[in-house]
């Protein structure tokens, strides 16, 4: 049984990895560049929302899910880690993006909050640590760290300015990579915890 101090930092750090704040931020920077402080406020509470709402309903929905397509919690898990090896690779080798002026308009959704934040690896994570919560406090700790996440990302979103004048492009970057080095450690734990059990399955 793992620990509620053990869950918790699971759960936050996992989560807070793979929302990749840094590169969200170094993309809010370059698409709001433009836009006047009471726009950039507004985006960054839209996006916010946005993204804490859908990440809580598929934390709460994840178990659901299970049930409707009989998938278990092994084949999910391993189904899981190795869709977030892939995250990490892209986190490892990002490719650039340009936007045009009608995507710059509502990019509080795209790409803010879809799929920069909530996106498939967040969505991921969030429904394993579910199916991984054995007690209404781990299942309350996931939420902790969905709120511990996305808080980290306001933060830096909300003073994106000063931290663009503190912090160089190297330095960001060299963040986002050891979040991807974070991430890719989680992914293969997961697929590690996936196989263990599915094995007397498969033996049975």
């Amino acid at each position: 049984m793992i620990g509620s101090l053990e869950f918790v930092i699971l759960a936050i750090t996992s989560i807070t990895a793979v929302i990749e704040p840094a590169s969200t931020i170094v993309a809010y920077i370059t698409l709001a560049k433009d836009l006047n402080e009471s726009e950039k406020r507004q985006i960054v509470r839209q996006s916010i929302s946005v993204s804490f709402w859908v990440l809580v309903f598929f934390a709460l929905t994840g178990q659901l899910l299970f049930s409707i397509f009989n998938i278990t919690i092994a084949a999910f898990q391993i189904a899981g880690g190795i869709l977030l090896v892939s995250v990490a690779i892209r986190m490892l080798h990002p490719k650039g993006k340009e936007y045009s002026e009608a995507e710059r308009e509502n990019i509080a959704i795209v790409p803010l909050a879809f799929p920069l934040t909530a996106g498939p690896g967040t969505i991921t994570t969030v429904i394993l640590l579910s199916s991984q919560a054995e007690t209404l406090l781990h299942t309350f700790l996931v939420f902790v760290g969905i709120a511990v996440g996305i808080l980290v990302l306001y933060l830096g979103m909300r003073y994106a300015s000063k931290i663009s004048k503190l912090v160089s492009d190297e330095g960001l970057r060299a963040v986002n990579q050891l979040m991807a080095i974070i991430v890719l450690a989680i992914a293969i734990q997961f697929v590690i915890n996936g196989i263990t059990a599915a094995i007397p399955q498969i033996l049975q």
